[in-house]
């Protein structure tokens, strides 16, 4: 984080933020907000994620009540429909968060962001588009790419918070640029988890053991961030695996993608190929297991 920005959250010490969704990355995000000296408040639906916040030190509630107050609010939660509900919240509509920004994190597609946006403002909240991308190491370590997009002088105002948890990058000033940013970046990402996974399953079905063969293609132009991020998951055993992002993610995202893609008249057939092998997965009750799971669609039977 910049110097700037560590003097402006340090002049700011009750700043309030309020993070929905603290999950496996929306978690790790909370502490790294917490230890910039900030207020935190953190909501979730699922009980056992508050409970974790709150043995963490952090204060967390199972309900949007939580955040009336606040000056931002980050929102991390899986889909559209969520952050409808959020928008629907007693807390927006009955003006809890009159005068905050709403900081969308979440990957919901650019029409989603911009309806949000505008229902936001009928209350009067602001809306900053900022999806991340980097996963539960880059939420871990405060290195994730933010993909900004906003109003200047509102991005500038929650830049601090967002430094706390990677690095901005402005994109452009409309609502929706930022989540057209991640779709490309999810168009890739899909592809090539896929991609590692068809290579991890053709060197196991050679005889080769993964482990070996993967940092010798980390080496060379076989390369690619998702072969060294979930190469070790791959390779480990359905009962070992660790469930670090639930294959259902990328359901959604692929799906995303793949729509966005026909909608611009973009061909996109290998896009179309992940997008049917994700939803593939979640059909054989893969959904809720680690993305790595994807793996088991390409064992030959």
């Amino acid at each position: 984080m910049s110097s700037a920005a560590v003097a402006q959250v340090t002049h700011r010490p009750t700043l309030a933020v309020g993070i929905v969704g603290v999950g496996a990355m929306g978690f790790p995000m909370a502490l790294r907000l917490q230890g910039g000296g900030l207020d935190v408040r953190a909501v979730d639906v699922v009980p056992a994620s508050v409970d974790r916040c709150r043995d963490a030190g952090l204060t967390a509630a199972t309900t949007t009540d939580h955040l009336a107050g606040c000056d931002v609010v980050l929102v991390m939660v899986a889909t559209a429909l969520q952050l409808d509900e959020l928008l629907d919240a007693p807390v927006v509509t009955g003006g809890g968060l009159r005068g905050a920004v709403l900081v969308v994190m979440s990957t919901v597609g650019p029409e989603a962001l911009r309806s949000a946006a505008a229902v936001a403002a009928s209350y009067g909240v602001e809306v900053v588009d900022c999806p991340v991308s980097g996963g539960v190491v880059g939420a871990t370590e405060g290195t994730l790419a933010l993909f900004v997009a906003g109003e200047p002088t509102l991005v500038e105002r929650v830049r601090p918070v967002l430094e706390l948890t990677g690095r901005p990058h402005v994109v452009g000033e409309r609502p929706g640029d930022g989540q057209s940013v991640k779709l490309v970046n999810q168009m890739l990402a899909s592809i090539h988890l896929v991609a590692a996974a068809e290579a991890t399953a053709f060197a196991q079905r050679l005889g080769l053991d993964a482990n070996v063969v993967r940092p010798l293609l980390l080496q060379g132009a076989a390369s690619s961030w998702m072969l060294g991020d979930r190469g070790p998951r791959l390779a480990a055993d359905v009962a070992t695996r660790p469930v670090q992002s639930h294959l259902d993610i990328f359901v959604k995202d692929s799906g995303l993608v793949a729509a966005a893609a026909r909608d611009a008249g973009q061909l996109a057939p290998l896009t179309e190929v992940a997008a049917d092998l994700w939803s593939r997965a979640a059909a054989a009750g893969l959904g809720r297991g680690d993305d790595s799971g994807v793996i088991e669609m390409l064992r030959a039977p």
